[in-house]
């Protein structure tokens, strides 16, 4: 009898337990060669980061990091532009995370009040943010810092960025803030109530209690609130000021005037007849921009320095008005007047990417293509409508997917 079909145990094996067989040795090679990369890689960084004076005990920590396959996945699929932003947003200011904020608000009125004082940022903001990254302290993230970022590092599409956030988590240890068991976080690195990436943490990150640490991982949330406070002071929170608030285009507006590149006055955008959302007439000397985040069928924002502070947090439009809402709500605001329209500036997602390829392909930086047409994919359009020689609108349709293509 020709051929394997004999029992395992006379030592031959089956067409199916062969077949096995094959399939993990073609299997096993693949992964003991990205252990072996990462292993390889690991060893350099370590020569490097030794290079730059950390403490032997420090760099040790460096032996536990593991590479994490799932980190990488997550990370290429963020949720700021893998939804739609009408659902970000009701997510972002639903009505279970107001009442959430609102509680802690209570809970925390001396802290909040103190740290508004000395940073002056809104408690309303801190507690969105906190909200925000964290679903105030609830959900801080589990996975091991030193593993997600050499995990990052070693994938390669933004390495030097991922070597120079794991380089600072070093130092984070080498300063005694915390341990390599306690510094936990998300998929992208990020730490504590207010998710810090560790660049940050040591450039912002303050010990609020005087306790000789800059704890932003302890169950107590005070040195990551007040830490959230400094950050946005040194990026220039101004104290008073609105972030954005949502406002009415006339009819037949001229939407090249829009985007954040197309500052006025206020009263000189009344002059346009731009409204207040409510119907109510814009007044002062402060100036702003119109921008169209979904499209102008959806919701139209009119935009201030703090709204550029906020993208400093997290640089996606969707996470800026997020929290800006959020927190507009904490304080007593109203929701978001206008609709999100399903298919923002008109067109479906699959033609939003289109044109983002396009544009990307003629050498005009609109950014990845995941449909979310924000400031860089309209600056984008603005380029190529000037080299073109025609109208710069900055707006995005079907009309000049079809130029596109």
């Amino acid at each position: 009898m020709t051929g394997v079909s004999k029992d395992m145990h006379t030592g031959m094996f089956t067409r199916r337990q062969a077949a096995g067989l094959l399939l993990a040795a073609s299997i096993m090679p693949r992964a003991a060669m990205a252990n072996a990369g990462f292993d390889a890689w690991r060893a350099d960084f370590r020569a490097r980061a030794a290079a730059t004076g950390l403490p032997a005990d420090v760099l040790r920590a460096l032996d536990d990091a593991r590479f994490l396959p799932k980190v990488v996945a997550s990370d290429q699929a963020p949720a700021e532009t893998s939804r739609s932003l009408g659902d970000y947003i009701a997510s972002a200011a639903s009505p279970q995370r107001i009442k959430a904020g609102q509680v802690v608000m209570a809970r925390y009125p001396t802290l909040l009040g103190r740290i508004e004082q000395e940073y002056g940022v809104a408690r309303e903001v801190i507690v969105a943010i906190w909200g925000m990254e964290s679903s105030f302290g609830a959900v801080r993230g589990s996975a091991p810092v030193l593993s997600t970022l050499a995990s990052l590092a070693f994938e390669g599409r933004r390495r030097a960025l991922f070597e120079n956030e794991l380089l600072a988590a070093l130092q984070i240890l080498a300063a005694g803030d915390t341990t390599p068991g306690r510094m936990t976080g998300s998929y992208a690195g990020a730490m504590g109530h207010t998710q810090f990436m560790p660049t940050s943490y040591l450039r912002y990150a303050v010990d609020f209690n005087r306790d000789g640490r800059r704890d932003i991982w302890a169950d107590d949330p005070t040195d990551a609130l007040a830490s959230t406070a400094a950050f946005l002071r040194a990026k220039g929170w101004q104290y008073g000021q609105p972030w954005a608030y949502e406002v009415q285009l006339p009819k037949g507006f001229d939407l090249a005037r829009t985007g954040r590149v197309y500052t006025q006055r206020l009263r000189d955008w009344a002059q346009l007849g731009v409204t207040h959302a409510s119907g109510e007439k814009l007044s002062g000397a402060e100036t702003g921009a119109l921008i169209l985040p979904a499209g102008p069928t959806g919701p139209v924002f009119m935009i201030f320095d703090n709204f550029h502070v906020l993208k400093s947090y997290n640089y996606a439009d969707s996470y800026a008005i997020g929290v800006g809402h959020l927190s507009d709500r904490l304080a007593g605001g109203a929701p978001i007047r206008a609709r999100f329209p399903g298919e923002p500036w008109g067109m479906t997602t699959a033609e939003r990417q289109e044109l983002q390829k396009r544009l990307n392909a003629l050498g005009f930086k609109a950014g990845r293509p995941d449909g979310v047409i924000g400031e860089m994919g309209r600056a984008a359009i603005r380029s190529y409508e000037s080299a073109r020689g025609v109208p710069v609108t900055g707006v995005p349709s079907r009309d000049l997917l079809v130029a596109l293509r």
